[in-house]
């Protein structure tokens, strides 16, 4: 394929400064990413004791329920529940209070807290990835994030459209370092290319939806945006209480009851997993059962009852629903891989990873291509952006590790006196990214690179051992009792450390015997 030489040009200029400006938060997104597609594997891992707790039933759910109902009366109004099963083997329940504020609750605490309960690692990692970590702001800033991306993804797809059959498995190792990441970065990003695709297109449409609908709603709803919204995104009708006592019924009726409606319209493997309940004891109550449908591309699917006697009120079921809430069900399940099993999952989590290298890779591009070859000093601008690189990029990997350790530890801690974990996490997390990027700042880029991949490596090699320490659960243990959630991570843990070790020798290796002139030398003092 031909293509004039200006528009190669133009779209090289457009995807190196595209991938700059939006590199570093997409770098968070992806490692995060990658770790938050066991969101609830995390939170079994941090729970002290819950692997060695039976599984509740039915019954202590229905026990939950009713306790949470009769001590909080604002509970009555709305509340959420999950359904002991895959998600967790433990019930959790949730509402807000009277001042807007959500509580939670479970059997081993039933009056209620503002957090729950050994969340706060998934969560903080789920932040990071969504978010940056900013509140409000974040999720629209990684919308635009997400356009960008789109942006380098097309231009990035044009640049190599020419080479695209000789270059696509051409990995050359070498004294040539800038031929060697341009391979690497091409391989990885034309390869996963599709995957980066759907990435781009499901996280601008996740993070900027209420802005897009905000946008339209002098078109499509005439300035009644916010009545209409409810009838777009659930599945149960609102109706305003009765003001009279109804006879309520069982989570085990509405469990049944839900399943029974989804066999009927040809989900017969439909599991449910949360509900939502308003206007409970009321005689308008009703109740939304979410479950899953395995084989579905968009597995959540919806079914809406008279809380009181069971009659169907709406569904929204993979293979009859609405637009709307197929495209959302879809990309939610695109984006998270919540469609597949275990070893779909795994595959997200190395396209994570991948899609991490390849912001990493793109950075170190532009610095090796920026370098002077026959002088020792380098610019400013390529020290600054290896610097910033190391920083942001190698930091981000010991903060969190170091999170994962801290959470065991805190946790440990909870169980002797009053502590705020959550708290604690967010402390040690970007405490130890701001340390990181402090150290890069002040240390020549090599120096930098090199001291924090060796401290990346040591602080993840001591997740499974933090792990095994302070609950008994060891890689192998988990392993032979098969918890297959525990032992994924630790063995996970295990896996980045070497990888971060083998990365901190090469990074030694190139110091002392690569090219002297460049920002990655130490041979010659290069700061």
């Amino acid at each position: 394929m031909k293509i004039r030489s200006a528009t190669l040009r133009t779209f090289t200029t457009v995807h190196t400064w595209v991938g700059l400006v939006a590199g570093f938060a997409l770098f968070v997104a992806f490692y995060a990413g990658a770790i938050t597609v066991f969101h609830h594997e995390l939170q079994l891992w941090q729970s002290p004791h819950a692997a060695e707790r039976a599984p509740e039933t039915l019954a202590d759910a229905q026990r939950l329920l009713d306790e949470t109902l009769r001590r909080h009366p604002k509970a009555r109004e709305h509340v959420g529940m999950l359904f002991p099963g895959g998600e967790s083997p433990h019930s959790i329940i949730y509402w807000q209070d009277e001042q807007a504020q959500w509580r939670f609750a479970t059997l081993q605490d039933l009056a209620g807290s503002a957090k729950p309960a050994q969340a706060g690692l998934s969560e903080l990692v789920n932040a990071l990835h969504f978010s940056l970590g900013i509140p409000v702001a974040g999720t629209y800033l990684m919308g635009i994030v997400s356009l960008l991306y789109g942006v380098a993804l097309f231009s990035g797809l044009v640049i190599h459209l020419p080479r695209l059959v000789q270059d696509l498995f051409a990995l050359r190792p070498g004294r040539n370092l800038k031929r060697f990441w341009q391979d690497a970065h091409n391989v990885v990003g034309v390869l996963s290319l599709p995957m980066h695709l759907m990435f781009a297109v499901t996280g601008a449409m996740l993070c900027l939806l209420f802005v897009t609908l905000l946008a339209l709603d002098p078109l499509v709803h005439r300035g009644q945006l916010m009545p209409a919204l409810p009838a777009a995104m659930d599945t149960a009708p609102v109706i305003a209480p009765a003001g009279e006592a109804g006879r309520p019924g069982t989570l085990a009726m509405w469990h049944a009851r839900s399943v029974e409606v989804a066999s009927q319209q040809g989900q017969a493997a439909f599991e449910p997993a949360y509900l939502k309940l308003a206007n409970a004891t009321d005689r308008n109550a009703v109740v939304e059962v979410t479950g899953e449908s395995p084989g579905a591309l968009g597995p959540l699917g919806a079914v809406a009852l008279d809380a009181n006697t069971g009659e169907l009120l709406g569904t929204q079921l993979p293979g009859s629903r609405d637009a709307n809430h197929a495209t959302l069900a879809s990309a939610y399940a695109l984006h998270f891989g919540e469609y597949g099993n275990a070893w779909v999952r795994a595959l997200y989590f190395l396209m994570g990873l991948g899609g991490a290298f390849l912001f990493y890779s793109g950075n170190l591009l532009w610095v090796e291509s920026r370098r002077k070859r026959r002088q020792v000093q380098q610019g400013r601008a390529q020290v600054n952006m290896a610097r910033a690189t190391v920083g942001v990029c190698i930091g981000l990997c010991v903060a969190v590790s170091a999170a994962f350790v801290a959470a065991q530890g805190l946790e440990w801690l909870a169980q002797r006196r009053v502590l705020d974990v959550d708290a604690g996490l967010a402390w040690v997390c970007f405490g130890a990214w701001g340390l990181c990027a402090l150290w890069a700042a002040l240390r020549p880029p090599v120096h930098a690179a090199r001291d924090l991949l060796w401290l990346a490596a040591l602080v993840t090699a001591l997740v499974p051992v933090a792990h095994g320490l302070a609950t008994d659960w060891w890689w192998w243990t988990s392993a032979a009792a098969g918890q297959w959630g525990l032992f994924s991570i630790d063995a996970g843990a295990l896996a980045l450390a070497f990888g971060f070790a083998a990365l901190a020798r090469a990074t030694s290796r190139r110091a002392h015997a690569g090219e002297p002139n460049s920002v990655w030398s130490a041979v010659r003092g290069t700061t």
